[in-house]
């Protein structure tokens, strides 16, 4: 069962609804509890003054019970006949009886527990009771005190003692009168205060006695337990589970001590207010129920917008940039999120539409790219089983056109061929791109060796017509090379290297079309698992990184190495890299490789350097590598996390590589030179490199190929293109690399023509990177002696 959002504290709905009930149940709890104790404060005070006020009618009613027994007793002590019968002697029967029905007539009409009189001595001599005789101390206590009254305990009985002195007139003798303190005048308290009390007695040793009470039987039951554990005192004593406030009024000093407990119900009291209680926590119930259906509409009136702009940000995420952004919200803040998320949205679309034009799309003919072309023939390969071929064209002569009519005609040219090949191309419904430079590609579905052979061949036709571009008229030619899948293969990168091959044939042959064979492709029987065991070889590490050390001529010093690949294949053994390096080129693999190396010289980079060496790693980067735009920021990667200088790495680049598309190259060369790399021209002389783009070239060093330098001893021609080389070089303010240095004669001589740095066998043969460091450390250079005197033989020759 799913939570509702606003019980979900993980929601935005769930926490303002908990924040705001949470504030309203803190403060309704607060007041709660002060208001409960207000009450509970103003309760207890008022029971304070109620029981004090009770102290003060129980005195009250003491003094007039008091005034009431002296006024009978004055009145007894003054009557005539009472005095006439006391004048009778006392050893008469009759008199004492006399004196005894006088006391009991006054008692009874007065209400009093015992009247008594005494004589002078003072001896008893009449009583209404029994036991009179123990009032004789209670008499001197009445007779020593001011007001002629005291309160007596005679065993477990309070008294309310008065004497007065009768008079006849000389002294006789005294009139004792007493009330017991008893239920009455407790009653008495309770109906002029409505308190309950407990008269108390306490001897020597503990506990509290109860003389008297008024209490209710089960409470009267369980004082004695409570006043064991609890002296009486101002405060809260609790009997049989109810709260009592008392007031403890004591009414002798001394011992035995005797007092009055007065008692009012707490709960009693606070019941009234418990009403209020119930009505407060009703309308606290109540109120949290509004506030949370307010706050539930508060926080769904803010979540809802809000959560519509999620769902949009996931749309915006998953690349739904069509459907547009609601801003449907009264809140302010969130219409202007809603806006901005709207306008982000469009910005979005319309930079997603620029980056798919930009990666997909060829800016000067507005074909498809390489990208997209292998991307769709990818899908192609993938999902359907229906057979099909790729074309792949190159234009004739198209580099002379660049060269003898400018770019400027060479694009329009391309425009041109362009729209031809579509109109060629629509009726077929085939996918027409453009690889690069003035390739182009097409993509027949549903199409056999001959339908494609027709397609090819309907083109060529067309090209018969020459066009017409700035009142020049260029006459077309081109070679197409045509791929079959699944015959050919069904690796994208497979058949786009299988209709290159099929083309430069086509081309090389001019024939103008022809459909790849196996005969075509040089050792293709074993390069149909080539590339499969080339990727394993790159995923299993079977490739190993070899050196060959560079030295600086003059300075007899190790300053670098050129990294080379070998593949160490797990059967047939290390495989010469002839053998799979033209391979790698043909089909494209050539840029995994490359990415190989130049990791593996980066990582040696940095291990030298913490061996204290400080040496250059060049690395070779073939023609797709320099055509690859993207190049810059893939080395960046590969050296980032080993923080190795660029200053370490010398990028190798042939002639033919970079005449290819000299613009694009020169492109590529000018960013990687402003990381820091330093670039190399390998095998100078050998390719049909210009001048005029040499000096272009943001290089650093020039590499003179070893077929001059190994025959400069017996060629004087050579020695005059070594020299001369090396003169162009230092004038264009390049170093130069002396390759196939193989004799002490060819050091002597290249050093002596000023050359900066030489390799070959006569310093080393290429080895595992892991002996170079070892090798560097142990290596001697030459004895200069020696190099002088060839030197001068190399002059006299």
């Amino acid at each position: 069962m799913l939570t509702p959002s606003w019980l979900n504290l993980q929601r935005l709905q769930g926490r303002i609804v908990a924040l705001f009930l949470a504030l309203l149940l803190v403060v309704q709890l607060v007041s709660f509890l002060a208001i409960r104790a207000s009450i509970t404060r103003n309760a207890e005070e008022s029971l304070s003054a109620g029981l004090l006020t009770g102290e003060r009618v129980l005195r009250r009613l003491l003094e007039q019970r008091a005034s009431k027994l002296h006024d009978a007793a004055e009145l007894l002590a003054k009557d005539y006949g009472f005095r006439t019968a006391l004048s009778l002697p006392l050893a008469e029967p009759d008199t004492v009886e006399t004196i005894r029905d006088a006391l009991v007539n006054q008692g009874d009409r007065v209400g009093a527990s015992v009247v008594a009189y005494f004589d002078t001595q003072p001896q008893l001599v009449a009583a209404t009771r029994e036991g009179a005789a123990d009032f004789r101390a209670v008499l001197d206590q009445a007779i020593r005190s001011k007001e002629g009254t005291t309160l007596s305990v005679l065993g477990h009985r309070v008294y309310q003692v008065v004497a007065v002195e009768v008079r006849a007139p000389a002294p006789v003798g005294w009139v004792l009168m007493g009330f017991e303190l008893n239920r009455e005048v407790l009653d008495d308290l309770k109906a002029l205060s409505d308190l309950q009390s407990v008269v108390l007695l306490k001897t020597v040793q503990p506990p509290w006695l109860s003389i008297v009470d008024n209490l209710d039987a089960s409470a009267a039951a369980a004082l004695p337990t409570a006043l064991a554990a609890q002296a009486p005192r101002e405060g809260i004593l609790e009997l049989e589970g109810e709260r009592q406030r008392t007031r403890f009024v004591p009414l002798l000093d001394g011992e035995p001590q005797l007092g009055v407990l007065m008692l009012r119900s707490l709960d009693v009291a606070l019941a009234p207010y418990q009403q209020l209680q119930l009505v407060l926590l009703g309308l606290t119930v109540l109120g949290v129920a509004v506030f949370a259906g307010v706050s539930v509409l508060l926080a769904r009136g803010i979540s809802n917008p809000i959560t519509a702009l999620s769902a949009s940000a996931r749309r915006l995420e998953r690349g739904d940039y069509d459907t547009p952004v609601p801003a449907t919200s009264s809140l302010e803040e969130v219409h202007k999120l809603a806006l901005a998320l709207e306008s982000m949205r469009e910005g979005i679309q319309r930079r997603d539409a620029q980056v798919n034009q930009l990666a997909y799309v060829d800016a000067l003919t507005g074909l498809p790219n390489r990208a997209r072309f292998a991307e769709v023939l990818h899908e192609r390969l993938d999902f359907s089983h229906e057979p099909g071929a790729v074309l792949m064209l190159d234009l004739d002569r198209f580099k002379h056109v660049n060269d003898v009519l400018g770019h400027d005609v060479g694009d329009l040219l391309l425009q041109s061929v362009a729209a031809r090949l579509q109109g060629l191309c629509a009726p077929a419904q085939a996918l027409l791109a453009r690889l690069s430079g003035d390739e182009f590609a097409v993509l027949l579905a549903h199409t056999d060796a001959r339908l494609a052979s027709e397609t090819a061949l309907a083109i060529l036709k067309d090209f018969e017509q020459p066009l017409q571009i700035n009142d020049e008229t260029i006459d077309l030619g081109a070679g197409i090379g045509i791929a079959l899948f699944p015959e050919h293969g069904d690796d994208v990168g497979l058949l786009l290297a299988r209709a290159e091959v099929a083309m430069y044939a086509a081309k090389a042959r001019q024939c103008g079309s022809l459909i790849y064979h196996a005969q075509l492709d040089a050792g293709s029987q074993e390069s149909l698992s080539m590339l499969s065991e080339l990727r394993r070889a790159v995923e299993e590490n079977e490739l190993r990184l070899f050196l060959q050390p560079k030295v600086d001529l003059v300075r007899r010093q190790v300053v670098g190495a050129e990294a080379l690949v070998r593949w160490q294949h797990p059967t047939r053994g290390l495989v010469p890299p002839m053998q799979f390096i033209p391979f790698a080129e043909q089909t494209g693999f050539i840029r995994q490789l490359s990415a190989w190396v130049l990791a593996g010289a980066a990582r040696f980079a940095h291990d030298a350097a913490a061996a204290g060496l400080n040496l250059r790693l060049s690395v070779n980067l073939s023609t797709r590598d320099l055509m690859d735009q993207d190049l810059p920021g893939k080395i960046e990667a590969l050296m980032a996390p080993l923080q190795v200088p660029a200053q370490s790495i010398c990028l190798e680049i042939t002639e033919s590589a970079i005449m290819d598309d000299p613009e694009r190259a020169l492109s590529t060369l000018e960013h990687l030179h402003a990381m820091g790399f330093k670039l190399s021209i390998d095998d100078f002389g050998t390719g049909y490199s210009s001048l005029a783009y040499l000096k272009r070239l943001p290089v650093d060093e020039l590499k003179i190929d070893k077929s001059f330098v190994m025959a400069m001893e017996r060629d004087l021609d050579d020695a005059r293109i070594v020299r001369s080389t090396i003169e162009l070089a230092h004038n264009l303010g390049l170093t130069v690399v002396a390759e196939g240095l193989e004799t002490i004669k060819a050091w002597a001589l290249l050093a002596n023509l000023g050359c900066d740095e030489g390799q070959g066998y006569y310093i080393c043969k290429p080895m595992p990177a892991e002996q170079f460091i070892a090798w560097v450390q142990d290596w001697q250079a030459p004895d200069p002696s020696i190099i002088s005197a060839e030197s001068q033989l190399a002059k006299l020759g």
